[in-house]
């Protein structure tokens, strides 16, 4: 059976998702990564102790949905899902910058971390960096300005 691939808007040849290749696929990998960990940290102090922390675990499940969205969305072709992986860096980001500061000044609201928390320092800031990388891997490898409005 042959594999289905996506049209360009003229419908003459198979769209390609160049995001997927070459460093995008250790991109999508990271994102996998945070999204399994993010997604399994989130659901034990949720599960566990959630009385605790309710709004730092409630973040964690949020930033653990983004993470997920990122992952699929970076693999996929299209410019649907361009626009959905450059919603999801961009709330990503928006997230580790308002919670890592949020943390920081009013750390009573954050009695135990998120993913977020202090710009990500409990994962060595790689939560600060990722989405300004996505976004730098998403900008280069963007859809024609003919096809998709930003």
């Amino acid at each position: 059976m042959k594999e289905q691939h996506p049209r360009t808007a003229l419908g003459d040849a198979p769209a390609r998702n160049t995001r997927n290749t070459g460093p995008g696929r250790l991109l999508i990998a990271v994102y996998a990564v945070f999204a399994i960990s993010a997604s399994a940290r989130a659901g034990y102090q949720i599960l566990t102790k959630f009385s605790e922390a309710p709004l730092a675990y409630l973040l964690s499940a949020f930033a653990a949905l983004v993470y997920v969205v990122a992952t699929v969305s970076l693999a996929k072709a299209g410019s649907t899902w361009f626009k959905v992986s450059l919603a999801a860096v961009l709330v990503e980001l928006v997230g580790v910058l308002v919670v890592g500061a949020l943390s920081v000044f009013d750390s009573v609201a954050f009695p135990h971390e998120t993913v977020w928390s202090l710009f990500g320092r409990g994962y060595g800031f790689v939560p600060l960096l990722l989405p300004i990388l996505g976004l730098v891997w998403l900008y280069r490898r963007r859809p024609s300005q003919g096809k998709t409005a930003l």
